[in-house]
């Protein structure tokens, strides 16, 4: 990575987070230069390894969202591995986490015990409801997350049980918040030791829930029930208030997605259409109108990409300046020239733990910074792939002390 565009470089990030949220804020840290040491528990490690595993004993899934960190092996149900952990997190500026409320105090690892070896340390936790509360100590996944916030009652049909999105939403905005949430405290710790001060415990705990993540996505929906009664539905394709904006199947059996719900590009969308007559018609002026008659306008767009094939309705929208896309499939996403061109697919070779595939795309690094995205430094790393690096190199452990630490007899149920 160039050495001007690394913004974290020199920042060390201790992630003690299993699945895809405390994982997902170590991948953001570590795409921009952090260092970040991920700890694994003997044997199994991170569960992720084994999600979507379709050959071999590492997943696609761990590979990406674990990329750019360094893997160790510690059993922090033991004495020796606690120690180590308290080690490294005299040695580091984050530390990222995302067990049940109250785990970490139990294995003595909670934020008083932090601090006290590390008085600069910022403490990212992440956990189903939050620290505080009467639900803190509930478990809880993304998909109760999701539902809790009031974001999976609006996904799906009106006349069908709300359904999912394709992927773990829930986790990643956490990550996402968790990521932003570490940077602003360091940012903040710099700031107090500018003035040659120091940052108390209660700033440098960032404590994110991922209903409240969710939550927080939610747009208006509590306001608009507190001033109007109103309490939204699921809608489709399309988002509740907004019309014309809706997907399209066209003649090739392609679906597009069209958003022509502005005024004036809703006027040019029922020239392109053949429909000058509604894009004139006074009753639909307005988004709110337009609104109102939904299902007339959804019908007459329909109808018009029903007859044509999807490159030539996509060519017709662009020309007229309507916002319009195609419904792309991971094939499609990796011949697609706009991603390409930014280095958002990076072709690498990848292990599944038996054989080393060549050239496989993965997702680019975002945002972008210098032009295209960063260059991926490497994927999620082998099981205690660093371990003797780390332990040995950091902290100056024996190798029979790495070996008690890694695998310990365990002094607590």
């Amino acid at each position: 990575m160039s050495e001007h565009i690394a913004p974290l470089k020199g920042v060390r990030v201790l992630e003690l987070g299993n699945y895809i949220a405390a994982p997902t804020a170590g991948r953001l840290l570590a795409d921009f230069g952090a260092e970040v040491i991920k700890v694994e528990r003997p044997g199994t490690g991170d569960e992720l390894r084994n999600w979507r595993l379709k050959k071999g004993s590492v997943s696609m899934l761990y590979r990406t969202i674990n990329r750019n960190k360094k893997s160790i092996v510690l059993d922090l149900r033991s004495d020796a591995g606690r120690e180590a952990v308290l080690e490294l997190a005299k040695h580091c500026d984050v530390l990222l986490e995302n067990f049940r409320p109250g785990t970490m105090e139990k294995w003595g690892l909670g934020p008083e015990e932090l601090s006290a070896v590390n008085p600069d340390l910022v403490i990212t936790r992440i956990s189903a409801f939050g620290q505080t509360g009467p639900l803190s100590e509930r478990p809880g996944f993304a998909a109760v997350a999701e539902a809790f916030s009031g974001f999976r009652n609006l996904v799906g049909d009106p006349d069908r049980a709300p359904v999912r999105v394709g992927v773990s939403i829930g986790d990643s905005i956490a990550g996402l918040y968790a990521a932003f949430g570490a940077v602003m405290a360091l940012y903040q710790r710099e700031m107090a030791r500018g003035e040659k001060a120091s940052l108390g415990l209660d700033h440098r705990v960032i404590d994110v829930a991922l209903h409240e993540a969710m939550f927080s996505m939610m747009e208006s929906l509590l306001p608009d029930h507190g001033a109007y009664g109103e309490t939204r539905t699921r809608t489709g394709g399309r988002m509740e208030g907004i019309a014309p904006s809706n997907a399209y199947v066209c003649a090739d059996g392609a679906s597009i997605v069209v958003a022509g719900n502005g005024d004036g590009i809703y006027r040019r969308y029922m020239e392109a259409i053949g429909r000058p007559e509604l894009g004139a018609d006074p009753r639909l002026q307005s988004n709110a109108q337009r609104w109102e008659a939904r299902e007339m306008l959804d019908a007459a767009i329909g109808q018009w990409a029903a007859s044509v094939d999807s490159s030539t309705v996509l060519a017709i929208l662009d020309a007229a300046g309507v916002p319009a896309g195609p419904i792309y499939t991971a094939k499609d996403i990796a011949n697609e020239p706009q991603y390409i061109c930014r280095n958002m697919i990076q072709h690498l070779d990848v292990s599944t733990g038996e054989e080393t595939l060549q050239g496989v795309g993965f997702p680019g690094i975002v945002p972008v910074m210098g032009g295209t995205s960063l260059p991926i430094r490497n994927l999620g790393p082998d099981l205690g792939e660093h371990t003797e690096q780390v332990l040995g190199g950091l902290l100056g452990m024996t190798d029979a002390q790495i070996a008690q630490a890694s695998a310990g007899e365990r002094n607590i149920a």
